[in-house]
């Protein structure tokens, strides 16, 4: 699939080929240790790259810190916003409510905008988007935070985007109903598949030159 944007970020630590960007992606998966260390590698910045994550089960504090041990840096260049842990070091802001998706769809795409005032490109993900579903009583509100906001700002900006999902999580419904909805809004899905110690198998569909069965280990 070839998107407007001709701009491409690096996913070396995944053996991963450049993603284009304005490319979104549905991560899955029901570890939720093997899930964070694949979101931390698919988002963590460049040199030249800004991120802007939303947490809901992590501090902003413990985020960042990930993010540095996947780049050297890469927590200098990020932005977390958390709904867990205090608020506290730079560029670390945390969310009053996590089931006011318009003041939350608000809040990050401020934080976006900022974000590209420094450089074009941008990374930003949701970790864990099965948190915000089991907090909502209407998942289809979900569905229309992820669309107006989250998805708009990657379509508009050219950046690519990760929405992790713990499908061991309970949302209150079906979470492969769940899953298949959620996949007609992204344009590829990585499906973790943990196989032991720092081990997985990711199941790619949807990535340029990617489509299969990639062994990684961290």
């Amino acid at each position: 699939m070839s998107l407007a944007n001709s701009e491409r970020f690096a996913v070396e630590a995944l053996d991963l080929a450049p993603i284009e960007g304005g490319t979104s992606i549905l991560l899955t998966g029901d570890d939720t240790d093997a899930l964070e260390a694949v979101f931390h590698r698919l988002t963590a910045p460049a040199d030249d790259e800004r991120s802007v994550l939303l947490t809901t089960d992590t501090s902003g504090t413990a985020v960042k810190r990930a993010l540095s041990g996947v780049a050297r840096g890469a927590d200098d260049r990020a932005t977390v916003l958390a709904c867990e842990g205090p608020d506290r070091g730079d560029d670390v802001e945390t969310v009053d409510d996590i089931t006011d998706l318009t003041g939350l769809g608000m809040e990050f795409s401020t934080l976006v905008a900022a974000a590209t005032q420094d450089t074009e490109k941008f990374r930003a993900g949701i970790l864990l988007c099965s948190t915000i579903m089991g907090e909502i009583e209407d998942t289809r509100s979900v569905y229309r935070f992820l669309n107006s906001n989250f998805l708009t700002e990657l379509r508009r900006s050219g950046g690519v985007g990760v929405c992790a999902v713990d499908t061991s999580s309970d949302i209150g419904a079906d979470m492969n109903s769940t899953i298949a909805g959620l996949e007609t809004s992204f344009n590829a899905r990585i499906h973790v598949e943990s196989t032991g110690r720092n081990e997985a198998t990711l199941d790619v569909s949807g990535l340029d030159g990617d489509d299969g069965t990639i062994d990684i280990s961290w």
